[in-house]
């Protein structure tokens, strides 16, 4: 018969109410009031929801408009200081985190420029270190900011798709991050999310993987009301899990954004619970156990399983009975409920009618290859290469397979297939690959390879090339003895550069990847910015470089320290 359903063990939720959110699910109250939006921009539109889904993440905040465009104040979203400042190639560009006295910090991304104390700061760290990267805290005393204070100009830094500014609201001590509008910083929303299709997976005690039998059936419906597009009485029996594609809008922006709760019932009692409230970093990884991951390789598909595999470490699952798994095995008919909502509490609904039938437990199937378990440490070996998972790799069992074939043209082993790409991995795992052929003066120049041309890395060590890598798939030996390639744009050997703003290059490497650049005029370092969209490294021109004639000097370094200069003279 069907499992008696009892949540025992969950986390202790609570539905929340207020002129904003009507029963939405919350472990905890955020203070109201407190913050305020970090634009002036009214009304608050977002392109980007907190917890919608990203390839291989979680959103980690609000992405809030800025009218394509930049420039627009940033403000302080209450009192505090800035505690911390990041400039990076690529993740936020430029952003500032404000520490607040009530527990919270405010974090502020993709930005154009800082406040003048905070550009003096992040010069001085920039040149006493020689580095265009800047990550430093900093302490109460040195830069206060009180509520409403312009702390930032918007921009488009970093790894953005266009001008917005990245928003979060983080929970000091355990740095996880919040949904913010669940502070009262609310985005005007009636409309109802939305849902698509559904998934059905025939578990059967079997661990989940790209084998596991399934199907989507389409979905129709409107204003939060849905159903089959073939409208039936599903018959099913045995161990199921349920899973839904769905989006959400709000008022003010055509984007399709997450929703922020999925909740499963059967026969009135909820079985399953997914909330985006807060979540801490070393856990978004585990967005790849949330959905199906073979789907959304193989095709693009954000199915999100309504099941949890039981490797999943994650906060976004508040509650469920038999991590989601409902057993059909009685000759009744059951009703199986999503209930999809929004942070602003608008929901969309879809009911199954399941006929259950009884069922027999199928014989246990033999392993085609080795056994790893999610919570083991894991070792595959042979003579030409080993693999070892660590125990929080793997989200459920697995049948783990190898195979290799010829070693490719300018290889140093054979092509190594590790599994394959529909099982993903939280972190990362290490591999040994062993060369067939004697690696001689080439030994600090080995890298492991994958078969879609990434370079993983790698250091040689007992005969075997190691590397931690982040996926499974096919993976050889290559040698980089080829140095990165210099791209000069607007300067050459005897340059006037009076009327320039800038010195700009382009760089590339063939396999390994640069690991440093270095600029100096004169003999003395300058400071050169690489941008992430662009992919542009130029020197801007200060007052420091008089009139008259001077020497500039690029150096390039890869990973595995080849490098390449390039010096020219110009005039200024």
């Amino acid at each position: 018969m069907i499992k008696k359903i009892l949540v025992t063990g969950a986390m202790c939720l609570a539905l929340y109410s207020n002129a904003f959110a009507q029963n939405i699910i919350q472990s905890r109250a955020y203070p109201q009031n407190y913050f305020r939006y970090p634009l002036d921009l009214t009304p608050p539109t977002t392109a980007g929801s907190f917890g919608e889904l990203r390839p291989s993440h979680f959103h980690s905040g609000l992405d809030f408009k800025t009218n394509q465009r930049t420039g627009y104040p940033v403000h302080a979203a209450a009192e505090g200081y800035i505690s911390r400042v990041r400039v990076q190639f690529g993740g936020f560009g430029r952003a500032i985190y404000i520490t607040h006295p009530n527990g919270y910090t405010t974090v502020y991304g993709h930005l154009q420029s800082f406040s003048p104390a905070v550009i003096d700061l992040v010069k001085k760290y920039q040149y006493e270190h020689q580095t265009f990267e800047a990550d430093f805290n900093l302490t109460p005393t040195q830069v206060p900011v009180k509520k409403d204070e312009v702390v930032a100009i918007s921009g488009n830094a970093g790894a953005s798709a266009g001008p917005h500014v990245h928003f979060e609201i983080r929970d000091s001590k355990t740095e996880e991050t919040i949904n913010a509008q669940l502070f009262g910083l609310t985005i005007p929303d009636k409309v109802p999310p939305t849902i698509t299709a559904i998934g059905i997976y025939h578990l059967n005690g079997k661990p989940f993987s790209e084998k596991t039998p399934k199907e989507f059936l389409g979905v129709t419906g409107s204003a939060g009301n849905y159903h089959l597009l073939k409208p039936q009485t599903l018959e099913l029996s045995g161990n199921i899990g349920f899973g839904i594609n769905t989006s959400d809008m709000n008022s003010t922006s055509f984007n399709h954004n997450g929703v922020y709760s999925i909740e499963l019932k059967l026969d009135g009692k909820t079985v399953y619970t997914f909330a985006v409230e807060r979540f801490a970093f070393d856990q978004t990884h585990a967005i790849n156990a949330y959905i199906d991951y073979p789907a959304f390789e193989s095709f693009r598909r954000w199915m999100q399983k309504c099941f949890i595999l039981p490797g999943s470490r994650i906060s976004l699952y508040p509650q469920s009975v038999n991590n989601g798994i409902i057993t059909f095995d009685d000759n009744a008919t059951h009703d199986v409920e999503y209930i999809v909502k929004d942070v602003a509490g608008n929901t969309a609904s879809l009911n199954l009618k399941v006929k259950s039938s009884p069922f027999t437990n199928p014989q246990p199937v033999k392993p085609i290859g080795t056994m790893f378990y999610y919570d083991k440490r894991s070792e595959f070996s042979n003579d030409k290469v080993k693999v070892v998972i660590m125990p929080g790799n793997l989200y459920d069992d697995l049948d783990f397979q190898y195979s290799a074939s010829a070693k490719p043209v300018g290889a140093y082993s054979a092509m190594h297939h590790i599994h394959n790409r529909l099982t993903p991995i939280h972190d990362s795992y290490e591999i040994w690959i062993k060369p067939d052929v004697d690696l001689g003066k080439y030994t600090d120049k080995a890298v492991i390879v994958s078969s879609w041309g990434g370079c993983q890395g790698g250091y040689f060590k007992d005969g075997y090339v190691i590397s931690q890598v982040s996926a499974f798939g096919d993976y050889c030996i290559k040698v980089d003895t080829v140095p990165p390639v210099i791209h000069p744009l607007n300067i050459k050997n005897g340059s006037n550069m009076r009327a320039a703003r800038s010195i700009n290059f382009r760089m590339s490497d063939n396999l390994s990847g640069i690991k440093s650049y270095t600029g100096t005029i004169d003999g003395k370092w300058v400071l050169m910015e690489h941008d992430y969209k662009s992919k542009i490294l130029s020197y801007t021109f200060n007052s420091d470089i008089a009139p008259g004639k001077h020497v500039f000097k690029l150096t390039l370094v890869d990973n595995k320290n080849n490098f390449s200069e390039f010096s020219a003279d110009f005039s200024r």
